[in-house]
């Protein structure tokens, strides 16, 4: 496919809101164009979005990208497999690489999809934006604070569609979706306390050395991070169906507060309508892995653990809500229909789709960059809180706390190679 219309795009915040401009049409010349799509990453999550994207018309899977030699190569016979049953087809093949730089060099490619580890969000992101791709990137959107705000200017630099795969916010049944409509409607009052129940912040990474298996790319693999020795847990060999456990582990994400956190931290932030926005204190608890409060300045306490996905406590009711149900006290809160000129959410209910139908149309998708980043700042908040031990104020315009040591932890320096 030729090259897309590339136009800069505004996208403006305040604290509590932001607001949603429209960028200018990025629609192919001819509606039978499909847009060219490379991957980067085809570990367990980036296989399964490229089995959703080979099902939809309006890509071309044209390249994909991992460290691992059996998984990119195992990604191109799937591509081309899927191709060649459509004998009229005038598909050229797909593409391996070992380094996503190569990708990006392409101009045939109109958009990345990035699902590598989280510490591998950040670089690939701003170097696609760099590079006028569209981008597609899994969540938590980066592995640290300041990095997120480089990643949000980037983009809004380059003018292109972003997504960040916080697919609760389009899908599972809608049920975060009228969630987040029932609380901004006011139907269980004002609201007083948040729980989010995900599990453990991150720990150091203390894993025995392994040998390196052939074909795996182990120094293209860490990145940015510190340098390490090789282990299996990290970066599994060969082709795998299992999430690897790096989400454990400081050096490389936010442990499992941040791997479902970026979700459900993410529904507590839109509905209290602070997608732009966050908590003023962070207070963790003495001890244990469980029980960190963010207090917004609304008044709003919203605590780390629980058994429920997202519970929203009221002076009218309560609400509870996971990817399989809801429930509600009193129930006829559940059973009270959203009125026409209440409060709706953004209309997204397929987040792939709407990625794509956001580049053609040029519109701002239902999970842009900022509402990323704030979300993922929020797992980035109580991890900090749970190291440090003490309660701390946050400044969430300026993303700075008052205390100096807090602010050390708020970027990392990168490995010389991939100081961008």
């Amino acid at each position: 496919m030729s090259e897309m219309n590339r136009r800069r795009f505004l996208q403006s915040t305040a604290a509590g809101a932001v607001l949603w401009p429209s960028f200018a049409s990025a629609a192919p010349k001819s509606p039978s164009e499909r847009i060219n799509l490379a991957f980067i990453g085809v570990g367990t999550m980036g296989r399964g979005h490229l089995g959703s994207f080979l099902g939809s018309k309006d890509v071309q899977v044209v390249a994909v990208c991992d460290v691992v030699r059996e998984r990119r190569e195992d990604a191109k016979r799937i591509v081309e497999e899927r191709y060649g049953k459509d004998k009229k087809s005038e598909y050229k093949g797909c593409a391996i690489e070992t380094d996503f730089r190569k990708i990006l060099e392409r101009k045939d490619i109109d958009a990345v999809v990035i699902a590598t580890p989280d510490h591998w969000h950040a670089i690939p992101s701003i170097l696609a934006a760099r590079a006028g791709k569209h981008i597609y990137c899994e969540k938590p959107l980066t592995h640290n604070i300041a990095e997120g705000r480089s990643l949000v200017d980037e983009v809004k630099k380059a003018g292109i569609i972003f997504q960040v795969g916080s697919q609760q916010r389009s899908e599972f049944s809608n049920r975060f979706r009228l969630a987040v409509e029932l609380v901004r409607n006011g139907r269980l009052g004002k609201i007083s306390r948040i729980n989010v129940g995900v599990g453990a912040p991150a720990v150091a990474c203390e894993l025995k050395e392994e040998a390196i298996p052939d074909g795996t790319d182990w120094n293209m693999w860490q990145g940015p991070a510190p340098t390490r020795a090789y282990n299996s847990i990290l970066c599994p060999k060969g082709i795998h169906s299992h999430f690897p456990q790096w989400r454990a582990y400081r050096e490389y994400a936010g442990g499992l507060l941040a791997d479902m956190g970026a979700h459900h931290f993410d529904i507590a932030q839109w509905a209290m309508d602070m997608d732009g926005s966050g908590p003023v204190k962070i207070v963790p608890p003495e001890k244990g892995d469980s029980g960190l409060k963010f207090v917004y300045a609304s008044g709003i306490e919203m605590y780390h653990g629980g058994n429920v996905d997202c519970e929203f406590i009221g002076d009218k009711g309560t609400l509870r809500v996971w990817r399989s149900k809801m429930e509600a006290t009193p129930g006829e809160i559940l059973t009270t229909p959203i009125g026409e000129k209440e409060f709706h959410v953004y209309p997204s209910t397929n987040h792939r789709t709407n990625w794509l139908e956001c580049i053609r149309s040029g519109k701002q998708p239902i999970c842009p960059p900022e509402v990323g980043h704030r979300s993922a700042s929020i797992c980035h908040l109580g991890n900090i809180g749970y190291r440090i031990r003490k309660p701390l104020t946050w400044d969430p315009v300026k993303e700075q706390f008052t205390d100096p040591e807090a602010n050390k932890l708020l970027s990392r320096e990168p490995r010389a190679e991939w100081k961008i």
